[in-house]
């Protein structure tokens, strides 16, 4: 019996100390079980926390706005308080070894009982943390709708630059050195530095600007170094038939002694006294277009384009007065003769525009405006005192100057005529 009595209290212990350590075995299973839960819900955290520092870096890049400001003040306070909570749970989690074979049931059931606790700060924070993303939303959508257009913009930025360094790459390898291009494009190396750092550091709008005046001034610098063999071409082209121009003004100007001695022969003076200085007037002006035509040759062959082009214009406008003054020569002795030969021609020329104007200020009226009517009468009297002057004056008569009154009676018939047809007109509208 004692044996039995014995056996049965031994057994009866150990049976109290078995289901003792089973009772520990669960509250340690427990507490792991919150402490694994905990932990799944901060590594949820944490990656929640990460897409939202991720959208506002995003937001805080593409806008500079009063309200992306409020949205990063806002983040920091949220933030503030996620990084709380993740240091409640790391202290909880190190609080205990859960692990050790020698914790008791009161410690398993307080870490179990922590953690749980931890765990509902964690889900508070992550339903804070989606909550502050999905207002972020609107912001979000417009800023990615933003930074979309960088690359692309970033892109043609870098096109543009190869773009540009590969035309002028061509025009030096044509024998042209197009230093102020390279310069222009050498100023852009800074702007793609920037470029390359990204929108995150400059900002979206910046980068944006920046990259649209890297393409632009790029497209500019390569277009004018496409632009450099033919612009040269054209001066070589320009410069080639103005030396022509010069030659065949030397043989043009060969004309103009014989034309003047033939015009002092037979006429007075006073219809060629104004051409005495046309032969030195031309033969300066050939000399001095000689000089600019070889400046312009050293200008091209320094690609100093804006002088090449300059002097061109110089030796043009000297061989055109030049020109003119020629011409001036062989077509007064080409009129002289007319007018010498048949002054009736230019008489009855003359008298019928004056006719003309007269029949047009009569028409439709009994008698003409004094408007019409007096420079038409006076036109008429300087006519006659011309003619009369002609025919007055001997062998030599002045046939420059009655030519020169001539075309100022005309001149004055038509200034009548455009008088009364503006009249008419004016009339008309009424």
């Amino acid at each position: 019996m004692v044996g039995a009595a014995g056996a049965a209290a031994f057994g009866g212990a150990g049976g109290g100390r078995g289901g003792w350590w089973r009772r520990n075995d669960t509250l340690r299973a427990d507490a792991r079980a919150a402490r694994d839960a905990a932990q799944q819900a901060f590594y949820e955290l944490d990656s929640a926390q990460r897409d939202v520092q991720l959208a506002v870096e995003t937001v805080r890049a593409a806008e500079d706005s009063a309200a992306a400001r409020q949205v990063l003040a806002d983040f920091q306070q949220v933030s503030g308080r996620v990084d709380q909570v993740s240091v409640n749970y790391l202290a909880a989690l190190d609080a205990y070894d859960l692990d050790a074979e020698e914790l008791e049931s009161g410690a398993a059931t307080q870490a179990r009982r922590r953690l749980e606790d931890v765990k509902g700060q964690l889900g508070s924070a992550q339903a804070e943390l989606d909550g502050f993303l999905q207002r972020l939303q609107p912001l979000l959508q417009q800023a990615e709708s933003q930074l979309m257009r960088v690359t692309p913009a970033v892109e043609k930025a870098k096109r543009s630059l190869l773009a540009a360094t590969t035309a002028l790459e061509a025009v030096r390898g044509a024998g042209l050195k197009a230093d102020d291009l390279a310069a222009q494009l050498a100023e852009l190396a800074p702007e793609l530095t920037r470029l390359n750092e990204g929108a995150s550091k400059h900002g979206v709008a910046p980068t944006l600007k920046r990259a649209d005046d890297v393409a632009r001034r790029a497209e500019a610098v390569a277009e004018h170094a496409q632009r450099l063999p033919e612009r040269a071409q054209e001066i070589d082209r320009r410069v080639a038939s103005l030396r022509t121009r010069i030659q065949a003004l030397e043989t043009k100007a060969g004309t103009v002694e014989p034309a003047l001695s033939e015009l002092r022969r037979r006429f007075s003076s006073a219809c060629w006294q104004d051409l005495q200085r046309v032969p030195a007037q031309v033969a300066e002006a050939v000399r001095a277009a000689r000089e600019k035509l070889a400046e312009a040759a050293r200008a091209r062959d320094e690609q100093r384009w804006p002088d090449a082009t300059g002097a061109i214009g110089t030796v043009r406008a000297l061989l055109t007065t030049a020109d003119d003054s020629v011409a001036a020569v062989n077509e007064r002795l080409r009129r002289l003769n007319e007018v010498e030969h048949d002054p009736h021609r230019e008489i009855e020329r003359t008298r019928f525009a004056l006719r003309d104007a007269q029949r047009l200020a009569m028409a439709g009226r009994q008698a003409p405006d004094p408007r019409h009517a007096g420079p038409l009468d006076a036109a008429v009297a300087r006519l006659d005192r011309a003619v009369a002057e002609l025919e007055a004056a001997g062998r030599h008569p002045d046939y420059w100057h009655f030519l020169g009154e001539l075309a100022e009676v005309r001149e004055t018939a038509a200034k009548v005529v455009e008088l009364i047809r503006g009249d008419l007109g004016a009339a008309g509208h009424h």
